[in-house]
């Protein structure tokens, strides 16, 4: 009798105590995103494309741009509301502002000129090195606040404050500009890693003491927005939904400023094998390809589940254990025995390839696949050819080879 899967894996992974909460994705790819230095802002008909694909896969909210930043952001912003309204996508939109009445003042007239809901995404520096930077204290800074979330409150526009460099603010810094937003009205707060600074344990340590020093059970939405200049985007994200952070921001590719954002794919991707969230995947390829040919980004061929080498191996002893599953007929079996994410979550498969380090099973499984027999003579002159080469065989070697 051949055993289960889950019988053939012992799994350190801790799994988040129950009862398990979900969740909640904002998508940063149309604001943050495009904030990258190397990639193209899409035009309007291409981002309203963006949004069906978003809502398609799951996504709960969606950052729509910066209007105050130029009449070309204000038109995409309002066009894009429109899309929301008129398909009735179930997208909660949001637009990033800074805390000025200017800014602030473009999305009270957006919603309601279009009749939907649009929260405004108030962001304020609030670390010591930005408030020297500035010349700021922290008197001004309250102020702002406090006549930010008050219009806001006034022209019924839903508001959620954001501290920018949140994981370098001091705890008193914290408690004085969340508590002012409170008190005027604020449904959500957000801390943000806008450096890329923090480690998962500084990040559970800073959401741990908003909810217990500020939040204190109040029912206020808290989000968490990161950066990945150290690598630990996706982690830190993590360590904020387990430390009691209810919406995740990210961008598809991670895509961003400087190192860039969390990649929102990991992150999906990680959130549905550690069982806190369900969405289908399986349309994540073809969105991540829409998004790198939009904004003229490359997906780099190692890339976590998207990249091209993803799932593919034309090492030997690899490519004999997946073909020995397949021989099995255990398709599961065969999409773990050297994956640590399944090929078939988003809609793709192992692959196997011939190279320099290739092995018999390589060959007799492209062979096999591609409808030729395997004999010995085919096998050795096709393994002999890819011992020399310097890269793996494409397609059109192998065949000349036969």
């Amino acid at each position: 009798m051949v055993p289960a899967l889950p019988a053939l894996v012992h799994d350190w992974n801790p799994l988040p105590e129950p009862p398990r909460r979900r969740p909640s994705l904002q998508d940063e790819t149309l604001r943050d995103g495009l904030q990258s230095p190397s990639v193209v802002d899409p035009e309007i008909p291409a981002k309203r494309d963006l949004l069906h694909r978003l809502a398609r896969l799951g996504v709960d909210s969606l950052d729509l741009g910066m209007p105050g930043a130029g009449p070309k952001s204000l038109a995409a912003v309002r066009a894009l509301m429109y899309e929301i309204r008129d398909h009735r996508l179930p997208l909660a939109p949001s637009a990033a502002v800074r805390t000025v009445e200017s800014e602030l003042g473009h999305v009270a007239e957006i919603q309601q000129r279009v009749g939907l809901p649009l929260e405004a995404g108030a962001f304020l520096g609030s670390s010591p090195i930005r408030m020297d930077v500035e010349g700021w204290d922290l008197e001004h800074l309250v102020r702002l606040t406090r006549q930010a979330v008050a219009f806001c409150r006034k022209n019924q526009v839903p508001v959620m404050f954001v501290t920018e460099d949140t994981t370098r603010a001091r705890p008193e810094h914290l408690k004085a500009l969340y508590g002012a937003a409170l008190d005027e009205g604020a449904q959500a707060i957000c801390l943000s890693d806008t450096c890329g600074h923090a480690t998962p344990e500084g990040v559970r340590q800073l959401v741990r003491f908003v909810k217990e020093e500020i939040l204190k059970a109040s029912g206020i939405r808290l989000d968490w927005h990161g950066h990945n200049d150290r690598g630990l985007g996706v982690a830190n994200a993590l360590a904020a939904f387990e430390a009691g952070a209810d919406r995740l921001h990210g961008t598809i590719l991670g895509i961003g400023e400087r190192s860039g954002n969390v990649a929102l794919d990991q992150l999906m991707t990680n959130l549905t094998l550690m069982g806190v969230w369900e969405g289908d995947l399986t349309g994540l390829p073809a969105l991540a390809d829409r998004v790198a040919d939009l904004c003229g980004f490359e997906i780099p061929a190692n890339y976590p589940v998207l990249g091209r080498d993803a799932f593919r191996t034309g090492t030997g002893v690899h490519a004999a254990a997946i073909v020995k599953a397949l021989r099995r007929g255990d398709v599961e079996l065969a999409d773990a025995v050297y994956s640590g994410v399944p090929a078939a979550l988003v809609g793709r498969r192992q692959e196997i390839e011939i190279g320099p380090v290739a092995g018999h099973s390589n060959v007799m499984y492209w062979l096999e696949l591609n409808g030729y027999d395997a004999s010995n003579e085919r096998v050795e002159r096709i393994l002999a050819a890819a011992k020399q080469s310097r890269r793996i065989l494409d397609e059109a070697e192998i065949r000349a080879l036969l």
